[in-house]
């Protein structure tokens, strides 16, 4: 049987570059990076300079990142320092946000009595800016606003620059999930008026397990974990350099390679858009996710003209031919509940459709996806 991962977006095939980088670490650099021995001055000399090559690449001081264990702790730990101790009294935001913003700023709605505001969305799942403008306007509270970049199940690429400069001239903070968009797109903090950024390595053929955060200079945040003073002492907890190191590899061979794999996605994408179009006539792209500008060119969202309870074993049938893809996001692969992002979008006539998230990577090859086209036309045609 055929096997084909199409569920990048998900997680990505760590590079044989980053899985080697940290066996070495793991077995020739054990030490505690706060010990004040050579075993432990190596492993942090080591992180130090992961967080050095990561600023570089994005234009940041290297004291402005900050290491997590992935996307969702470091938008916690952002969204909550800042109404905790930054004084914010209403948060901004979208209902098509990734839940690790949503819930969060659910939880702080509640605990902390302030405001939540929703920021409109057209028919394509784009935030409507002069809505947000007047949002910004609205009160004299102190704001933080908080949209994702690229969005993790419909690929629409926001104009966060705009947003940036919406939220300087109205003094708000802005936050931005860029969970899928770091390691995929270039990157200059100094152009975006962003205050807060995040990220998750392995969305970019890194491990698991670990991400950062980029917190500007003097942003006035503060740890939400309490113990030692590692990560500047933002974050306590001993660091697991072998992660990190596997980050720093992922993170500069993503930047490295960055135009002629962004190169390859893109036609890949281009085909597949093509092949299904014509394979399956009827079939239908959710938000931006089938254009080639205003969407992220690594994953597209397809909704297939196919019989609703027929479509109940669309997801099972692909298993069994070996084709890993999504029906949302895969933090929410276990509820029955339908996506959120596209109940926001789409008719009800059209959430009666199967609609199914493919992204893609530098692995992924033209044949791969024949097959898959293939196997969704003859379970249309059955």
């Amino acid at each position: 049987m055929k096997k084909v991962y199409l569920d990048s977006a998900a997680t990505t095939q760590v590079r044989p570059e980053v899985i080697a980088k940290m066996q070495d670490a793991l077995a020739g650099c054990y030490g505690n990076p706060s010990s004040s021995h050579g075993f432990g001055r190596t492993a942090k000399t080591a992180i130090e300079k992961a967080r050095k090559t990561i600023a570089k690449y994005l234009n940041a001081h290297p004291a402005e990142i900050i290491f997590t264990s992935g996307g969702t702790e470091a938008d916690n730990m952002i969204l909550r320092s800042s109404v905790r101790d930054l004084g914010v009294e209403t948060l901004i935001t979208s209902k098509i946000e990734h839940h690790a913003v949503l819930h969060t700023a659910e939880a702080l709605a509640k605990e902390y009595d302030i405001q939540l505001w929703f920021v409109d969305l057209d028919s394509d799942g784009n935030p409507d800016l002069d809505h947000l403008e007047s949002l910004l306007k609205k009160d004299g509270s102190k704001k933080l606003v908080s949209l994702m970049h690229v969005n993790n199940e419909i690929g629409n690429i926001t104009d966060i620059s705009a947003v940036g400069k919406l939220c300087m001239e109205n003094d708000a903070l802005f936050h931005s999930d860029t969970v899928q968009s770091i390691g995929h797109f270039p990157w200059d903090v100094q152009k975006t008026n962003a205050h807060f950024l995040t990220a998750a390595a392995h969305k970019f053929h890194g491990p698991k397990g670990v991400g950062f955060a980029y917190i500007k200079r003097n942003a006035g945040l503060k740890p939400l974990i309490f113990g030692g003073s590692q990560e500047r002492g933002f974050r306590a907890g001993t660091e697991p350099y072998h992660n990190i190191v596997g980050l720093e590899e992922a993170f500069k061979a993503a930047y490295d390679n960055l135009e002629e794999e962004r190169n390859y996605v893109t036609e890949l994408k281009r085909y597949f858009i093509e092949k299904v179009s014509k394979a399956i006539p009827d079939v239908a792209f959710n938000g931006l996710s089938g254009d080639m500008e205003g969407g992220t060119y690594t994953l597209v969202n397809v909704r297939l003209p196919f019989d609703p309870e027929k479509a109940l074993m669309l997801l099972f049938h692909l298993d069994l031919k070996g084709i890993a893809c999504s029906k949302g996001s895969a933090c929410q692969s276990g509820s029955d509940i339908g996506s959120h992002v596209l109940t926001e979008i789409l008719s009800n006539e059209d959430m009666e459709k199967p609609s199914l998230r493919f992204s893609f990577s530098k692995y992924n090859t033209k044949e791969e996806l024949d097959y898959v086209v293939e196997v969704l036309r003859e379970f249309g045609c059955d």
